[in-house]
């Protein structure tokens, strides 16, 4: 009977292409609409196999004929057994581990590339943290998620000539920062193991906490955090709180599933959620990895993270956790706020990885403001490549870059728009497939859908659109376009977060996943250790994690590894207690010290380090010209010159005391315990010397704080009030700005400037002395006139005459 059943369902297919996946999933959602090009090429490929209308099994794989959920969720039809296809049952077709076999048999580039992108290797977060537990790499980016290598042919890298000739003149700059080759990160330590090295707790910490978010595992299922895996990261919406909202009745409603069964892609996707369409991938979608780190997902969209719960809802609960964090809102970036999404700036190399190592964000990204912003002097098409991208000291110069009549096939996103003049190229050399030049003008095709129109500053300029504080800064002080990048005055806040204190604990029964070795642990299907059951994979330890305190303002600044100056904020400063398995500490409160290191002295430098950064929450206006010039923080000194700090070094115990201090109860407790290594505070990372007191970027050769000539060209501490409290009423701006425009074409740092103020005060000094003698005269004179005019009171007093 079963077989008869089986027949009249297999003739019924073949006659009028029904969907037998359909029977149990009723509802669900078409991945795509059925007139787009994607969803024509599955129902070809369905039909190729021979199971025309069963589109499911193009990308799931599985048996559309077996009633049994057993055996429908089994192995695959005969045809992808010899062609490209799925080759068993895959609940999560954009598995890393399978996409080679759906996603990859229409997209193999990206598919390909995916391996070694930054988002699966994770380089630079595993450095970054091995150097904060004594730099066990050094300066070598070669740990990473898994073992793997760049292609043997350089050709074989995603870009146009010129960018591959450019990737290869970095990375032979660069070496420590695009390695050949990666090896996959040590596995935790066994207890015994940290008790006689608590520098390996470093291991436990990454595979517990930072390596969630690589894109061969599903990452942490927690509010915020829900996403799939692989090609899923991306492409298929998650909500917050991780339910499924489709029509499908077979899906679990329990948290931890996608919003939706369909692909959120490009500006020609539209996806429908409630009877409401977007397109393109959500900045949320991203911000389900990006809140950690530099933290610019959440950055982008005005949330800073914060201790406190406020506000309240209607039921008096104080604000939920997203992402396990509470936020406060500040000013979005402008670029969010104009209804832009990441992949509108991020290339597909960018995102996707153009099939070689990048061991940090800086190497793997290509994109730079002044791509499609220009300077006040040239226009995109009229800077040369590698422009504000340089990884040297000086602006990059030659012939102008000018722009792509065409987009290459790797580069095509779904939607690519008419060239109308051409696309846009970018600092590397490839083409913005989104944004195009019309006249001296750039239009934006957005991915939602949304046409922007931009005007390059070179245009502002000359239609005299921008004002004259604009024009100084930008045009006539030439070295915050030559020397700086954008971001620097442009980002207005960033998060800092000082002092991350981490405990890891190996006390009897502390334990937590490894969601490296979960990710690892996968089967046939595509699905993970961390997809089916976490618990199968604890290892010894806890890691907790806190902070010192956090601030937004004005973040300091420091050189990046491109040889600019940037904002800068704390990255890793790793204050780090190992916890043994009879509850004591091995190490408490330690910062290590890197030996070796120029101008660190005998001990080495401290391993905290401060990171230089792109905030992503640019203003259209700017940070003040004091927040830079007249700011100790910005120079690299700390908040408030670092002298509102006592030494934490010193262990802080608070109770009746008397008046020499002294601790007067004998049962007492330690309130703030001390950082040995720590003698300033964490804002600090520079001395009035110059000295550096810790790491200022560790991945690329010029990252680090700004010299003595940068420094002395910046500090204009007390040197402002010296001219201008005395300056004439009127419009005191138009006067100080008028006076700085002519000192900016001088050029001139604060040694120079402060002896111009010398030269004037004695200058001024001896007209005082020389107009004191002259008014004295003019007074005896005037005197004299005075009773040369009287009549002589006596007459015989010639003298009075």
């Amino acid at each position: 009977m079963n077989k008869i059943a089986f027949f009249i369902i297999l003739l019924s297919s073949l006659l009028f292409g029904a969907n037998e996946c359909i029977v149990c999933h009723k509802g669900i959602e078409d991945i795509r609409d059925r007139d787009s090009g994607m969803m024509k090429a599955i129902l070809e490929v369905a039909e190729k196999a021979g199971h025309k209308g069963n589109d499911c099994i193009v990308c799931h794989g599985g048996n559309p004929y077996n009633k049994s959920v057993e055996y429908a969720h089994k192995g695959t039809v005969k045809y992808f057994k010899t062609n490209k296809g799925p080759k068993d049952y895959y609940p999560a077709p954009g598995s890393t581990w399978i996409n080679k076999n759906t996603c990859g048999t229409c997209h193999p580039n990206q598919v390909g590339a995916q391996m070694n992108s930054l988002m699966m290797t994770e380089q630079g977060k595993i450095q970054g943290a091995m150097w904060s537990f004594g730099a066990k790499e050094g300066y070598q980016h070669s740990a990473g998620t898994y073992d793997t290598k760049n292609p043997d042919n350089p050709d074989k890298r995603l870009g146009t000539d010129v960018y591959k000739k450019y990737m290869q003149k970095l990375a032979t700059m660069e070496p420590q920062a695009f390695p050949e080759e990666m090896h996959e990160l040590p596995d935790a330590p066994t207890v015994e193991e940290v008790h006689k090295d608590p520098s390996l707790a470093v291991f436990t910490y990454l595979r517990q906490e930072c390596l969630r978010c690589h894109t061969g595992s599903k990452g942490r299922q927690k509010r915020g955090d829900y996403r799939g895996i692989g090609c899923a990261s991306c492409h298929i919406p998650y909500s917050n709180e991780g339910f499924y909202e489709g029509g499908d009745k077979k899906i679990s409603k329990k948290s931890g599933h996608l919003l939706t069964h369909q692909i959120q892609s490009s500006r020609k996707v539209k996806v429908q959620v409630h009877d409401v369409n977007y397109s393109g991938v959500p900045v949320e979608t991203c911000s389900t990895c990006h809140n950690r780190g530099k933290r610019i997902g959440v950055s982008y969209q005005g949330l800073m993270e914060t201790e406190y719960q406020s506000t309240f809802d209607s039921e008096g609960n104080g604000q939920p956790k997203l992402h396990t964090k509470r936020y406060l809102h500040m000013k979005e970036d402008i670029h969010y706020q104009k209804g832009m999404l990441c992949q509108d700036c991020h290339t597909s190399n960018d995102l996707h990885g153009d099939g070689f190592l990048s061991g940090a964000n800086l190497a793997a990204v290509e994109i730079e403001c002044q791509d499609c912003h220009g300077t006040t002097k040239k226009y995109p098409w009229e800077l040369p490549i590698g422009y504000s991208d340089e990884f040297n000291t000086t602006a990059a110069t030659g012939k102008g870059r000018g722009v792509a009549s065409s987009v290459a096939e790797y580069l095509k996103q779904g939607y690519v728009p008419e060239p109308e003049d051409g696309y846009i190229l970018t600092a590397r050399g490839n083409p913005l497939p989104k944004a195009v030049k019309k006249g001296n003008k750039i239009i934006m095709h957005l991915a939602s859908g949304k046409d922007i129109e931009l005007k390059p500053l070179k245009l502002l300029k000359e239609t005299e659109a921008l004002s004259k504080k604009a024009l100084i800064a930008m045009d006539v002080v030439e070295p915050h376009t030559t020397k700086m990048e954008c971001y620097t005055c442009h980002a207005t806040w960033a998060p800092q977060c000082y002092g991350c204190h981490v405990k890891i604990d190996y006390s009897e029964g502390r334990q937590n996943p490894d969601f490296l070795k979960a990710s690892h642990d996968k089967d046939i299907h595509g699905t993970t250790g961390g997809m089916r059951d976490l618990k199968k994979y604890l290892v010894p330890g806890q890691v907790t994690e806190t902070r010192s305190y956090l601030r937004w303002e004005d973040p300091a600044l420091a050189q990046n590894g491109e040889g600019r100056v940037s904002p800068v904020v704390p990255g890793c400063q790793t204050t780090i207690t190992v916890i043994g398995k009879d509850g004591k500490a091995l190490l408490q409160n330690h910062i290590f010290k890197i030996p070796n290191v120029e101008g660190a002295g005998e001990e080495g430098q401290n391993a905290i380090d401060m990171a230089p950064i792109q905030p992503h929450t640019i203003q259209k206006e700017s940070r003040s010209c004091e927040s830079c010039h007249t700011s100790d923080k910005a120079l690299g000194l700390g908040i408030g010159g670092g002298k509102l700090n006592a030494d934490p070094s010193k262990t802080t115990i608070i109770d009746l005391m008397s008046p020499d201090r002294k601790i007067l109860p004998k049962t007492t407790d330690e309130q703030i315990p001390a950082i040995p290594n720590l003698k300033h505070d964490y804002s600090q990372f520079i001395d009035e010397n110059g000295t550096q007191l810790m790491t200022v970027g560790h991945h690329f050769k010029l990252s680090g704080p700004l010299s003595k000539e940068q420094r002395e060209k910046l500090d204009r501490r007390g040197v402002c009030i010296s001219c201008h409290q005395d300056i004439p009423k009127g419009n005191l701006a138009v006067s100080a700005i008028a006076h700085i425009s002519e000192m900016a074409e001088i050029n001139i740092d604060t040694k120079t400037h402060s002896g111009m103020l010398n030269k004037l005060l004695n200058i001024g000094a001896w007209f005082q002395v020389i107009g004191g003698f002259l008014v004295t005269l003019l007074i005896m004179f005037a005197i004299y006139i005075f009773f040369l005019k009287k009549e002589p009171r006596n007459p015989r007093n010639e003298g009075w005459k």
